[in-house]
């Protein structure tokens, strides 16, 4: 699969937070064919660290989400360094030079949900999944166009960012921010120092203490965790800092109930979700718990939850890490598209 994309012009995107941004660019790319009856549509938002080509992990001839069967829209969400982003926005729109604008989840979607109606001609979505970030923005399409989804799989994600996934993203942010070199975000050159810190910390969070235990980095390839811990350094030292921070915020404040018309109340939006839902969480996920997952699907009236056991935690779901993992989702996706 190729890496080109397309790229939805937004003009002045009007914010939840307040606000504008401007010449808001939002990048997608669509897979297979959308058929006569406009009921085959999946749409795949991307990961904190993702975008559409790492999304093009989660389906392929012959799996449940399949270009030959289904229209797939993956999207970019804002922050990412490819849909509008501080690293491609800032140093383009002189007024935007003192900070780029807080971004929610309900934005991500209220933008989506113009590409896909007024651009692609959607009216009706299939499936919303995603894994963590991803997941996030499955549920929060669900409850903010109920009527239009018909049903979600987030998978290692949650409605509402609980208080010590909020405490777990301060600390990375902590360790970014106390770069000198990031200069409060008004940076020259990357703060290598707190990209390699944030990328050593997150490493800590992204498996579980028994893949640790048993030296399961081995199986990537690592003879030891600090060759892992390495290896994460590495790989955040490609990203842009405000972009993660950016994102960063957006994660902290995901919470379904903060629209209109729930006002804050969770519950009422848990129930306010139409989709037949499968919530997939992994027991050693340390980002999110199959707790909060339990209370979700509680209140959800189509919503089941699968815990699925393994040591790799959050990465479980990463293409690659656990092919029983992989079948396990495919199962669960088939359902929903049935």
């Amino acid at each position: 699969m190729s890496n080109d994309y397309s790229v939805y012009e937004l003009g002045d995107f009007h914010l939840q937070a307040g606000g504008s941004l401007p010449n808001a660019k939002l990048a997608y790319k669509t897979y297979g064919q959308l058929n006569t009856e406009k009921n085959n549509v999946v749409v795949l938002p991307t990961f904190y660290t993702g975008s559409h080509m790492r999304n093009e992990g989660f389906f392929g001839d012959g799996r449940a989400i399949d270009p030959a069967k289904h229209f797939i829209v993956s999207v970019n969400m804002f922050g990412n360094g490819i849909s509008s982003s501080p690293s491609n926005t800032l140093k383009d729109t002189p007024p935007l030079l003192g900070g780029f604008p807080n971004i929610t989840l309900f934005d991500n979607i209220k933008a989506q949900h113009q590409l896909l109606t007024e651009e692609l001609g959607v009216e009706e979505i299939a499936l919303v999944a995603g894994w963590s970030m991803a997941g996030c923005q499955a549920y929060q399409w669900a409850a903010q166009y109920p009527k239009m989804v018909k049903a979600i799989l987030p998978f290692m994600a949650s409605a509402k960012t609980s208080e010590h996934n909020i405490v777990f993203l301060e600390g990375v942010k902590a360790a970014l921010q106390a770069d000198a070199v990031y200069a409060d975000g008004n940076y020259t050159e990357p703060p290598v120092k707190g990209l390699k810190a944030f990328g050593r910390i997150y490493a800590g969070w992204a498996f579980s203490q028994t893949f640790y235990r048993e030296e399961m980095y081995r199986l990537k390839g690592f003879d030891s965790a600090e060759a892992l811990l390495q290896d994460w350094e590495q790989d955040h030292l490609d990203w842009d800092a405000n972009d993660l921070l950016c994102k960063l915020w957006t994660w902290q404040q995901s919470d379904i109930s903060r629209q209109e018309p729930y006002n804050g109340d969770f519950i009422a939006a848990l129930k306010a979700i139409e989709a037949k839902t499968i919530v997939i969480v992994c027991d050693n996920d340390l980002y999110f718990r199959p707790e909060d997952n339990q209370l979700e699907v509680k209140y959800i009236k189509n919503g089941e939850l699968r815990i699925f056991n393994s040591p790799w935690g959050h990465c479980v779901a990463s293409p690659g890490n656990e092919p029983k993992f992989e079948a396990f989702l495919d199962n669960s996706i088939a359902e929903l598209l049935q």
